[in-house]
Order: C-alpha cells, then structure tokens, then sequence
C-alpha cells in the first residue's frame, strides 16, 4: 500500500505537468480552432531561459522564473501575430505542418544557442533535494511543488476567465467570433493574448519539470504524452484537459512498477484507445451539432 500510495502521488506530480502543456494545448484549440504542435517545444524554451537566468546570470530563483513566462508569453503572442495569423483560412492540414516545423525551428535554435546546446543542464531551486513525510510515504518536495503550482495556476487561470473582463473577453472571442466582434471586442488582440497564456503556462511546466527531469532540447518531446492527455479528457475541455493529464501520470507510474519492462510508455495510449472506443469525444468532450 505504502509503495502504490507513493507511486501514485509521483503519477499525479508528472500528470500535473502532462496537464498544463495539454492545458496549453486545449486553450488554444478552443479560441482559434488551431492545435499548436509546438506547444511542448515552448515548454522547452521556457526551461532553458529559466535557467540561463538562474544559473547563467545568477538571479534569484522567482526572479527567473518570471523573467521566463514573461519571454514566452511575449513569444506565443508574437508567434500568433507574425507567424499564424497569415495562414488563417489555409487548411488545417498546413496550419499543422506549420506548428510542427516551428518546434523544430525551437529545438535547432535551442542547440546552436551559446550555454545551451545538446548537453543536459540543471538549476537549483529552493526546495531541491528536501522530502515531506507524511506518516511512511515519503514525497519529493519537487513533486509536491508541482502539485501545489499547478493547483494554485488553474485556480488561477479559472478566476481570470470567469470574473475579470479581459478573461470574460476571451471566453466570448473562442466561443462566437462573429458575435464577440459585433459587441465590440478585439478578437484578433483576443487570440493572440490566449496564445501568450499558452505559451506562458507551458513555460512553467518547463520550470517545474527541470528539477526532476533536468533541462535538454529534447524535454519538449513531453508533448507527445500532453496531447493524448487532452484527447483523453476530451479535446476543448478545459477540466478535461487537467483529468486527462493526471490519469496519464497516474497510469504511466503503476504501470512501469507493476507491469512488465516496456508497458510504461504504451499503458497510457491503451487506455486512451479503451476510453475512445467507449467515448469517441472523450471524458468531457461534447458532440458539436452543424446545420448545413
């Protein structure tokens, strides 16, 4: 009991990062209809500005850590303005293909920037190599950090959407562009502000990830696992998004203890097959209904 117990808190600690990156994911799909295959590999660029700040440049820790969401959402808005917002009314296909390649363009930028590189980098935190104990299950202060930033994030991001005018804005733009241009709202502005809040929350599931799985170009491919996630939750839920991504984690961490070499990077996709078989629009999802 005590080792499932502890299995299971470290699933939900990883979960919670698979659930902001597929946040990210959800966010964007739901305002602009796009998915951003490139939404891992922000991820990525968010941990290594964290760390040039933190241990390059030697500022403190929340310092750094500001300064890295700050960049990238400066960068996702950026990405909608100049890269995205041209290709709109293109198929969805070449959209895609767009996100794809500018994730490669990130991780080929990422290698070639001096004191980054393909080498694997770490930074110190201030809860790094401490544990809580509660009773005989023993916590990493890492994880435990990750549950509690997550938790205090989507809190967070809920009361932004639902009780500020900015986020009721936003809401109102993913829901009925048309509608929400008529009453005067700045749609354009809209999409590229949630793609700035994409982009910022997966900075922060890069910076939560770092000390447990350390800062590479290649963490970005964390995604792969993120977008099944959403899938599973049911893709355009926002609490879906966030169920998906802890049973994901939950499932990836009991399966590689109690099942077989090899099971624990293909237990999760079992899952999600099983659930689409009985729910094709996921544990949340909602059947879209179109007159034509």
């Amino acid at each position: 009991m005590v080792e499932f117990v502890q299995l299971t808190v470290n699933g939900i600690a990883i979960g919670c990062i698979y659930a902001l990156v597929a946040l990210g994911f959800v966010l964007i799909y739901k305002a602009t209809e796009t998915v951003n295959f490139a939404q891992g590999d922000l991820m990525m660029l968010g941990a290594f500005i964290a760390y040039s700040c933190i241990a390059l440049w030697g500022l403190p820790y929340l310092v750094g850590i500001l300064i890295a969401v700050a960049v990238l959402a400066a960068v996702g808005t950026g990405l909608d303005r100049i890269v995205l917002r041209p290709v709109v009314g293109q198929p969805t296909f070449a959209i895609v293909m767009l996100t794809i390649g500018i994730g490669t363009m990130f991780r080929a930028g990422a290698s070639m920037t001096p004191g980054w590189g393909t080498e694997t980098y770490s930074f110190a935190t201030p809860y790094s190599g401490s544990t809580l104990r509660f009773g005989t299950v023993v916590i990493a202060a890492e994880h435990m950090t990750i549950i509690l930033a997550t938790i205090g994030l989507c809190a967070g991001l809920f009361a932004f959407f639902r009780f500020t005018k900015l986020g009721v804005a936003m809401q109102a733009s993913s829901q009925n562009q048309l509608a929400a241009y008529y009453m005067g709202i700045p749609v354009k502005t809209m999409f590229s502000l949630i793609w700035g809040i994409s982009a910022g929350v997966a900075a922060v599931a890069g910076i939560l990830m770092a000390p447990i799985s350390l800062v590479d170009i290649n963490m970005g491919f964390i995604g792969l696992k993120a977008f099944p996630a959403a899938v599973l939750g049911g893709f355009g839920s926002i609490p879906g998004a966030i169920v998906g991504g802890l049973i994901i984690g939950v499932i990836e961490a009991l399966a590689g203890f109690y099942l077989p070499a090899g099971f624990k990077d293909t237990a999760a996709y079992i899952v999600l097959l099983v659930v689409l078989f009985v729910r094709p629009h996921g544990l949340f999802g909602q059947m879209a209904r179109k007159k034509v």
